[in-house]
């Protein structure tokens, strides 16, 4: 399984990105697929999750309401819509690839990180 993340980059507060996971060797339609970020020297956190089927959807309550989680399997990817961004959004974003077809909020549920992608958000 090999995941890639993309679609970082730098915006003002207020602003709008959209981060897609690709999945390259078309592993992941039957898991659940969840986004994490990390600032350098603090702990991964729990930003956002989606059930295979795109049915159940979590996020982190930073994040609730301004945040969107999507999938579409025919094309692999699962999309993190984000709008009125904030300077304390700015981190490392990841996906992953979830253990089961039913998200968690637990790093530990996942396995096949992709390499991140660095969302900086300017006041």
């Amino acid at each position: 399984v090999q995941l890639q993340a993309s679609g970082g980059g730098l915006v003002q507060a207020g602003g709008s990105l959209t981060l897609s996971c690709a999945d390259s060797r078309r592993t992941i339609s039957n898991n659940a697929v969840g986004w994490f970020r990390q600032v350098p020297g603090k702990e991964r956190e729990f930003v956002a999750a989606i059930s295979w089927n795109g049915g159940i959807t979590y996020y982190s309550d930073p994040v609730k309401g301004r945040f969107t989680i999507s999938r579409d399997n025919a094309k692999n990817t699962i999309n993190l819509q984000m709008n009125s961004l904030k300077p304390e959004d700015t981190a490392i974003y990841y996906c992953a690839r979830g253990l089961r077809s039913v998200p968690t909020t637990n790093s530990e549920g996942y396995i096949y990180w992709g390499q991140g992608t660095l969302v900086t958000v300017s006041s």
